[in-house]
């Protein structure tokens, strides 16, 4: 049996189905669901998904049936309109468009007026009486012809701005000058006839080769450069972005032309059935008189409101469609009911009205604002168009990020041009003077200014102006580095790894690429989620989610579909409140380090140096001791605004390299109080110094060297839970043992838990003192002994950045050179610092789960790693069996829906 790769719709017989998606492209299906649903739609067939395939894997080649499948369905849609394609005396012209099974909204290419050639042209004139129209759908074609498949399709990369399309614009453009024309419709018939002419000359010189006068030679050319365009660049980059497979292909629909260049009875329009930026139940679109649909989004004109709610500041003043035509308005409302009706979701259409006749060219689900897609979910679950699993489902988990953060005002950006762009590593928006070191960025903020920290790259030493900035900008790093990962915490508007600007030699400005240079004090503006740099002030729009009653149903909808618990990984009361705030139900991470760091760090970092340097146990545990206060109030205070609710611990992680200080006056106060010489002191510190301090001397191992250090935490740890309990307070603490890798340093440190918590039970005289103990797994070997390591530890937590990095063999600072390369070129499908790698360090999650509960069945498992927001990776956690995932407080949202999404895709749930 002959394969079938054309189906036709609008058509008497359309055969082709909304269900059928896959096959025929998103575009393709919903054309002829329209059409069975008795929507006036222009008929056409669609080329299926499966010749893109065949088109890649015969070097670009066609099956040997589709020619002829084509013929027959052109031969459909002739008899459906009464003309005949390449017929001088009645031709029928025709638009080739993509259609891939997702939306890639103007990833691809398109054609419109194809047929039209010197021959045909005199027919369409004798069709319509309307000389200038014709001209006007004949300059179309060379412009868009030339451009996508003479260009484009053939694989010519002119120079930047040489392009076939930039030179005819440029020449459309001097003519309306010469001519004093404001717009394109002012060319009279005479204008656009010397101007094909003229175009027609331009790309024969240009490109070496006439534009085809014969209409299947355009047809065959414009259906090639579409399949062509799937493999673009733009297409590309859009797919890896989106994650969308290569595979997929894109199908090529070819529909009868309607025109709404014709005159002032005429029109083309864009719009959605809701506001696709507030999610307001309220028809939202635009449209232009006497145009084809390439104007309305091209910016050459103004286009018209549709109806008084799609008004805005450039609109205001033009009448409306509803004013204009108010019939063919009425009847597109009515189309705009029954599509919501139909596909229960907000759909993007895009019309033509051909001598006040609608016409419906396409319908799709649209794309909208996160305000606005969790205003329509709710929205649509009240007014009965969708159920409440549906309703969690539709919001994107990532969409939450637009009403967590500030960000810059959509409309304002919509009108500056970025100097620079580089990674988003913290979403929302933010606004400051440019200063280079964290020192002049806590000096300034001081002074009341808002600062942006521009780096190379940023360091422990910097965190206290990294806080004190409104939003940090480094040249260097990836999205897991200091900064991205400090900024995430903070919910701190960050970019790094921004290649495109160099920092001067002076410390004090930075060039960008096209040469705008930005010296200390000048205003920039970022976008941490777009990762676009502006100068000057943008406004910012604020956050307030709680404040949004749709946002408040949508999370409690989700808490009670999701079956992982979510926590945060919090270092201070303030982010502990923030977190709770968000929906957090515990602290998955509460690093012990971070108190030396920033603001108020001075005296603890000071006391942490001296134990650092001590060089005998006696002179460490003294140190200790002075610590020790600080310690425990840090613990406790967190403690306390937890109430209730689980803490996880981490005792100390970093290497000992990085509280080092090497400013000189920090290091002679040191040796004065250790009462050493500064050559003494510097010998101490050249000690410390190690190859690789990430595989170093850190983490567990430092409580084993010293296990002074690991007593000193864990007292201060059980004497805030402890005076918390006697105060009435239900502080739940649990230590968490880092980079461990066999269970006999877990042992270790376990008689030293087991020893203090007898004596602050006594000491404070308390019946229990609740506590797990429990390890961090991010050593592949610690993962592989599961089962042996859970004979000690009561729970797991994954730290999924130095797993990724250690099974990968990457350094997560370093990848930056290499890692844009192996995702262009799909060696890696993602990340693996973003998104899980579930192959690799998915499976060494998934076995350390497996044997650690085999050994202790009621096992606690959560994820802290960066990991733990994305929702790729939540999903993943859900499926393994983990009991919570921790991230920043920004993202705790983010998580909790994306549980509820992982709980919904659950094998409880396919059935509904």
């Amino acid at each position: 049996m002959m394969a079938k790769y054309v189906y036709v719709f609008g058509a008497d017989a359309t055969e082709g189905s909304a269900e059928m998606r896959d096959l025929l492209g998103g575009k393709g299906a919903n054309l002829a669901d329209m059409a069975r649903l008795g929507i006036p739609v222009p008929p056409g067939f669609t080329i299926t998904t499966e010749v893109c395939a065949y088109y890649y894997a015969h070097g670009r080649q066609y099956p040997p049936e589709l020619a002829s499948q084509v013929e027959a369905a052109l031969g459909v849609v002739e008899k459906a309109t009464g003309r005949r394609f390449g017929d001088p005396e009645n031709p029928l012209l025709v638009s080739i468009r993509s259609g891939a099974r997702r939306s890639m909204p103007g990833m691809m290419e398109t054609v419109l007026n194809v047929g039209l050639t010197e021959q045909t042209l005199r027919g369409l004139i004798a069709q319509t009486g309307n000389e200038r129209f014709a001209y006007d759908a004949y300059r179309r074609l060379v412009m868009m012809y030339s451009d996508v498949v003479m260009e484009k399709g053939a694989g010519i990369e002119p120079a930047e701005g040489k392009g076939i399309r930039r030179i005819l614009d440029a020449r459309l453009a001097a003519l309306k000058a010469r001519r004093g024309y404001g717009s394109d419709v002012e060319l009279t018939a005479s204008d656009l006839k010397a101007l094909v002419a003229r175009f027609k000359k331009t790309v024969r010189e240009r490109l070496g080769q006439p534009f085809p006068e014969d209409p299947w030679d355009q047809l065959w050319g414009a259906i090639g450069a579409v399949f062509a365009s799937w493999m673009g660049k733009r297409a590309v980059e859009y797919r890896r972005i989106e994650r969308i497979p290569d595979d997929w292909g894109t199908a090529v629909n070819v529909q009868a032309m309607v025109f709404g260049n014709m005159g002032d009875d005429s029109a083309t329009g864009v719009a959605f059935t809701r506001n696709p930026a507030t999610g307001e139940n309220a028809f939202y679109g635009e449209y232009l008189i006497n145009a084809q649909g390439e104007d309305v989004v091209a910016g050459i004109r103004t286009p018209a409101p549709l109806n008084a709610h799609s008004r805005n500041e450039q609109s205001r003043h033009l009448p409306t469609l509803e004013e204009v035509m108010p019939a063919a308005y009425r009847e597109l409302v009515g189309i705009r009911d029954k599509l919501e009706r139909r596909y229960r979701d907000m759909q993007d259409i895009e019309f033509t009205i051909e001598r006040r006749k609608l016409y419906m060219l396409q319908c799709r689900t649209g794309k909208r604002t996160g305000v606005a897609a969790v205003r329509m979910a709710v929205d649509m679950l009240d007014e009965g168009l969708i159920d409440a699993r549906t309703a969690v489902r539709r919001v994107d988990p990532l969409q939450l990020v637009e009403l967590l953060l500030p960000r810059l005002d959509p409309q304002a950006e919509s009108k500056a041009t970025p100097i620079a762009t580089g990674l988003p590593a913290g979403p929302g928006g933010a606004v400051g003077r440019a200063v280079f070191t964290a020192h002049d960025a806590v000096e300034w903020a001081s002074r009341g200014e808002k600062v942006i920290l521009v780096r190379e790259e940023t360091s422990p030493e910097d965190v206290d102006g990294m806080h004190k900035a409104q939003a940090v900008l480094t040249s260097k790093g990836g999205m897991t580095s200091h900064a991205a990962l400090v900024a995430r915490g903070w919910g701190k508007c960050c970019i790094v790894g921004c290649g495109d600007i160099e920092i001067g030699r002076d410390g004090r400005s930075f060039r960008a690429r096209g040469g705008q240079v930005v010296k200390e004090g000048d205003w920039i503006s970022l976008n941490g989620t777009s990762g676009r740099v502006y100068v000057g002030q943008l406004p910012l729009v604020p956050a307030d989610p709680e404040g949004n009653p749709f946002y408040v149903r949508l999370m409690k909808l989700a808490d009670g579909f999701r079956k992982l618990h979510v926590r945060t990984n919090a270092d201070t009361p303030k982010d502990a409140a923030q977190a709770i705030a968000f929906g957090a139900e515990g602290i998955g991470l509460f690093r012990t380090e971070h108190m030396f760091y920033g603001e108020g760090s001075e005296e603890p970092l000071f006391l942490l140096r001296k134990v650092i340097m001590s060089s005998t146990e006696e002179e460490r545990r003294r140190a200790l001791d002075e610590l020790f206060p600080y310690v425990k109030a840090d613990v406790k205070a967190t403690l306390a605004v937890m109430d209730g609710r689980p803490v996880t611990i981490r005792l100390l992680d970093p290497p000992l390299h990085e509280f080092v200080p090497h400013d000189r006056a920090k290091l002679a106060r040191l040796a004065e109080e250790l009462g050493i010489t500064m050559p003494k002191l510097r010998k101490r510190v050249e000690a410390l110094r190690e190859t690789n301090p990430m595989l170093g001397h850190r983490g567990v191992r430092l409580g084993i060297t010293y296990p002074e250090i690991t007593e000193m935490q864990i007292r201060a740890i059980f004497e805030a839970a402890g005076e918390l309990l006697a105060s009435g307070k239900n502080p739940i603490p649990e230590v968490m043992i880092p980079v461990t890798s066999t269970v006999r340093e877990l042992d270790h440190q376990k008689a030293i838990f087991d020893r203090v918590r007898d004596e602050v039970r006594s000491q404070l005289g308390l019946a229990e003192l609740p506590c797990l103990f429990g390890t961090m797994i991010e050593i592949p070997r610690a993962a592989l002994r599961g089962g042996d390591i859970a004979a000690t530890a009561e729970f797991f937590s994954f730290g999924t950045n130095d797993l990724t990095q250690m099974t990968f063999g990457f350094s997560r600072d370093d990848i930056g050179g290499f890692l844009p390369d192996y995702l262009r070129s799909g060696i890696l499908p993602a990340d693996p610092f973003q998104t899980i790698d579930q192959d690799g360090v998915g499976e060494l999650i998934a076995l350390g789960i497996a044997r650690g509960r085999a050994t202790r069945p009621e096992l606690e498992v959560g994820i802290c790693g960066e990991h733990g927001g994305d929702p790729e990776s939540v999903m993943f956690c859900h499926r393994v069996g983990m009991d919570y995932v921790s991230c920043s407080p920004f993202r705790v949202p983010i998580a909790r829906l994306a549980a509820a999404h992982a709980a919904l895709a659950g094998p409880e749930e396919e059935g509904n």
